[in-house]
């Protein structure tokens, strides 16, 4: 086999990559050496702007078999019938951190999947937590920014991730949830992926579901202690990126099975609280768990930057039978993540190799820009409808249509008759032992009593009082011990 020929990316042969040509021995560079120019420009440029959220990520490929019918429920075709397996990349995060941080903190896990389906690429986008901080978009970008570093100090402030807590108190669920044991997994492998946003199926004669998405982890839940977190990320800041690889590689293929909660959609007006809340999950007693398949990751990226750091997951990728619903948080997100990608990755990162559809083929008329690699030759048009034989619209839509009534404002969500920021939060805490109870106060009180602000914490303290009497006491007897130190 002979050997292969280095070349400059016009493809010419390069005769020396060990030294840069010099104006006699020893003398100034040239500016004629083309190689050693185009390697130093490339170079300068072989970063893009990291994600502003969920920047620390890993991911592999696998697939995602159908186990049980659900086709009373969408018409979608991967999930058409036993048996059905389609490839699937998933992506796994931190959210709050930048690219270099560790992976072993408490931080909510986005829980990312790409289905590369035969009628086009379906995004889910969710989290390891089935509920979040918010219910508007309008309030996401502040509370990224409160839990981002500080513009002053460069770290994360307790006082700007608190204050803004303070004033949020639909927030008050996921707190629980996220300083609670589950708050630093294990790894990506020991723990629960969630869909969290409400999402609609349409079935083949037309009738509408809302659906959550639940996937249970195979491997068992495990998590680590405040401890044993900040000795992890010590020793191994990429501890969850090493865990997924390795595994992987020995043939230990991490797993979950997928189930969903499934609420037709004439119920949702008249349910006890708004079933599109993103802080509230739906109880099982109400809306059981019911099991659809199988989901196995199998082959790792061969190139992290290229599959993992390219790969973009937008909400709005649906396909026919699943849609969105009204969602608000769901509604900001089918804009803002697509075009987060378009600003990091240009406008043609659907052509990307992780990004493109596999099972089918895209076929529209999105011409040009940056990177364009589409080319379909000179009776190609870009513009529709044409007399060319171009790609058409079908008439059928992806999902039933949503009703809609009333005047256009900015008006806050429709309450429901046991809507509450507080109600859901409590129960969290009333389903924990002792000592989970135990551990989820000293987390708070760890960072609350480093606030400065007493206001802030008063605020703070009364969400967890309205939760439970009992949870508030402790946590302000916490607080109050750690302040007196």
């Amino acid at each position: 086999m002979s050997q292969r020929v280095l070349t400059t990316e016009s493809g010419a042969p390069v005769a020396d990559n060990q030294n840069s040509a010099t104006a006699g021995v020893g003398g100034p560079l040239l500016l004629q050496d083309q190689h050693l120019l185009e390697k130093l420009a490339r170079f300068n440029r072989e970063r893009i702007p990291e994600r502003v959220v969920h920047a620390r990520g890993s991911g592999a490929y696998g697939h995602f078999e159908v186990t049980d019918d659900v086709t009373g429920y969408t018409h979608a075709a991967f999930l058409g019938g036993i048996g059905k397996r389609t490839e699937v990349f998933a992506r796994f995060s931190t959210v709050a951190d930048n690219l270099g941080g560790a992976d072993a903190v408490r931080d909510p896990r986005g829980f990312a999947l790409k289905f590369y389906t035969e009628e086009g690429n379906y995004d889910l986008v969710g989290n390891n937590t089935p509920v979040f901080f918010i219910k508007d978009p309008l309030k996401f970008p502040d509370f990224i920014h409160s839990q981002k570093r500080d513009p002053f100090t460069g770290k994360q402030e307790p006082d700007n991730v608190w204050d803004f807590w303070a004033h949020a108190p639909e927030a008050t669920h996921q707190v629980t949830w996220l300083m609670g044991d589950r708050g630093i997994p294990a790894s990506y492998r020991h723990m629960n992926g969630y869909g969290s946003h409400t999402y609609q199926w349409t079935n083949a004669a037309g009738e509408g579901f809302f659906v959550k998405y639940h996937f249970k982890t195979n491997q068992g839940i495990r998590c680590l202690s405040t401890e044993q977190a900040q000795e992890q990320a010590g020793k191994d800041p990429n501890s969850h990126q090493t865990d997924l690889l390795q595994a992987i590689e020995r043939g230990v293929h991490p797993s979950w099975t997928l189930y969903v909660q499934i609420m037709p959609a004439a119920d949702a007006a008249d349910y006890r609280f708004n079933p599109f809340d993103l802080t509230k999950v739906w109880p099982h007693r109400d809306h059981p768990l019911q099991r659809v398949g199988r989901l196995v990751l199998d082959r790792n990226p061969d190139n992290v930057f290229a599959e993992v750091e390219q790969a973009a997951f937008s909400p709005n990728n649906f396909v026919p039978g699943i849609g969105p619903s009204a969602d608000k948080m769901l509604q900001g997100r089918l804009f803002a993540y697509a075009d987060a990608h378009r600003y990091r990755l240009g406008v043609n990162h659907t052509q990307l190799a992780v990004n493109a559809p596999r099972a089918t083929t895209a076929d529209n008329y999105g011409r040009d820009g940056l990177m364009a690699a589409n080319l379909q030759g000179r009776y190609a048009k870009n513009y529709e409808p044409n007399s060319h034989d171009g790609p058409a619209e079908t008439g059928r839509p992806l999902a039933a249509p949503l009703p809609v009534s009333g005047h256009t404002g900015t008006h806050a969500a429709p309450q429901h008759t046991k809507d509450d920021d507080f109600y859901q939060a409590g129960e969290l805490y009333r389903l924990m032992s002792e000592e989970e109870k135990r551990r989820l106060v000293a987390n708070i009180a760890g960072g609350l009593a480093q606030v400065s602000r007493d206001d802030v914490i008063e605020k703070n303290l009364a969400h967890f009082q309205a939760a439970d009497p009992e949870y508030g006491r402790r946590v302000r007897e916490a607080v109050e011990a750690l302040r007196e130190d």
